[in-house]
C-alpha cells in the first residue's frame, strides 16, 4: 500500500526519512528562545539589539487579555519609548479588492531596498468578531516577509476595535524601539478602523481603483477627508486610461474637502504593484510631506495630540472595563436590560440605575 503523503502539521507520516530543509542549528536556537522563560531586561536587552524572536514574544505580551501579563508588558513599553518615536508612521486603507497586500509589498520591497526597516501591523476589526487574526499576512506578503529588514505581524484579537487599535499602537512602539525607521499600518476593510488608524500615523494613505464614479460612492466623505494621498492601483495593461480618468476625478473630489491644518494639499497619484510603476513617486510624496509637517510644527503637534488621545482613551477603556467586571452591576444588569426591553423603563433611567448601583459599590469599598 501506498503512504498518501500529507504534509500537516497534525500528522506524522510514516516512510522514508527526507532531509529536513531547515538547518537545525537555527531550528534548535529557534526552539530554545521559544522555551526560556524571559524578565523584563531580557526583554529590554533582546528588542533594542532587532531580536526579531524577542520583539514578537513581548507583542504577544502586549496582545494578551491575561491580567498576569499586562503588568510585565507596560513594564517592557514604559522601557522602550524612550527609544521610540523616530520612525515615520504610514496608514493605508482602500476599497475591497483594491490589492492592498500586493501593493504593501512592492512598497515595502521598494523601502527596503533604500536601506528603510519596515515593520508591517494590521488593524481588523473583523478579528473581533472571529477572534482570530489574519494568518495569511505573512503568505500574501511572502517575498516582503522574507526580507530581513522587514518584520510583518498579523492583527491582534481583542475584545473590541478600541482594544485593537492600544494592542497595534503599543506594538509600534516597540517595532521602533527594535530599530524599524518606518511603520505600515493596514487596514482592513473600509469603516471605524480608519478612524484609528489615522489618530496613530503620521501620514494616510489611501488605495483606490479605476472607475472613480462608483468607488466614490461607495467610500465614505469622511476617510477620503482624511486621506493625505490617493493612489490609484492597478494602472496597468488596458486599465491605464482609465486610472488617468479617475485621476482627474479624485483631484476634483478633493478640491471639495476644507484645506488641511498641515498646509499639505492631498495628491492623487496612479501606480501599479505588479510593474512597480509610480512606487518610487509614493515614497517621495510622502518624505515631501513629513518634511513640510516637521518643518511647519504640525508633525510634532500631531505626535503630541496623538498622545493625548491615547491616554483619553485608556482611561475610557479602563472605566468601561471596571463597570462591566463590577460583581453588582454585572447581576444587576439583566435584571435592568428586561425592564428596558419591555418598556417598563427607559435608556436613560436604565443607564442611571447602573450607575447609581456602580458608584454605591466604589463608597463601600472606602
Amino acid at each position: 500500500m501506498i503512504q498518501e503523503k500529507n504534509n500537516s502539521a497534525l500528522k506524522v507520516n510514516k516512510g522514508i526519512q527526507q532531509p529536513s530543509s531547515v538547518n537545525d542549528d537555527v531550528a534548535k536556537n529557534f526552539i530554545n528562545k521559544k522555551k526560556e522563560i524571559l524578565y523584563l531586561n531580557d526583554y529590554i536587552k533582546g528588542i533594542l539589539s532587532g531580536d526579531i524572536t524577542i520583539l514578537s514574544r513581548a507583542i504577544t505580551l502586549v496582545e494578551s487579555n491575561l491580567p498576569k501579563h499586562y503588568s510585565l508588558a507596560q513594564k517592557i513599553i514604559e522601557r522602550c519609548i524612550p527609544y521610540s518615536g523616530n520612525s515615520i508612521r504610514i496608514g493605508i486603507t482602500g476599497v475591497p479588492g483594491v490589492g492592498k497586500s500586493t501593493f504593501i509589498e512592492a512598497f515595502g520591497k521598494y523601502l527596503t531596498s533604500q536601506r528603510k526597516k519596515i515593520a508591517v501591523l494590521a488593524i481588523d476589526p473583523s478579528s473581533i468578531i472571529s477572534k482570530g487574526s489574519i494568518l495569511g499576512d505573512k503568505t500574501r506578503m511572502e517575498e516582503l516577509s522574507n526580507d530581513p529588514n522587514a518584520f510583518i505581524r498579523p492583527s491582534p484579537s481583542a475584545g473590541s476595535l478600541g482594544g485593537v487599535a492600544r494592542k497595534t499602537r503599543e506594538s509600534i512602539i516597540l517595532c521602533e524601539a527594535a530599530g524599524f525607521d518606518t511603520i505600515i499600518v493596514e487596514t482592513v476593510g473600509v469603516g471605524q478602523s480608519e478612524m484609528a488608524v489615522n489618530f496613530m500615523v503620521d501620514f494616510f494613505l489611501l488605495l483606490m481603483l479605476a472607475g472613480a464614479g462608483d468607488e466614490l460612492q461607495g467610500i465614505k466623505k469622511g476617510i477620503m477627508e482624511m486621506a493625505d494621498a490617493i493612489i490609484i492601483n492597478k494602472a496597468d495593461k488596458e486599465n491605464i486610461q482609465k486610472a488617468d480618468v479617475a485621476k482627474s476625478q479624485y483631484q476634483n473630489a478633493l478640491h471639495l474637502f476644507p484645506p488641511s491644518a498641515s498646509g499639505w494639499i492631498p495628491l492623487v497619484e496612479t501606480c501599479s504593484s505588479k510593474t512597480k510603476m509610480g512606487i518610487e513617486q509614493v515614497w517621495k510624496i510622502i518624505s515631501n510631506y513629513i518634511e513640510l509637517t516637521k518643518s511647519n510644527g504640525y508633525f510634532e503637534l500631531t505626535r503630541k495630540e496623538q498622545a493625548k488621545h491615547r491616554m483619553i482613551e485608556m482611561i475610557n477603556e479602563n472605566l468601561r472595563g471596571t463597570f462591566y467586571q463590577n460583581e453588582k452591576v454585572a447581576k444587576l444588569f439583566p435584571v435592568i436590560e428586561n425592564d428596558l426591553l419591555a418598556q417598563k423603563i427607559s435608556s436613560y433611567a436604565a443607564a442611571e440605575k447602573l450607575l447609581d448601583v456602580y458608584y454605591k459599590s466604589l463608597e463601600e469599598k472606602k
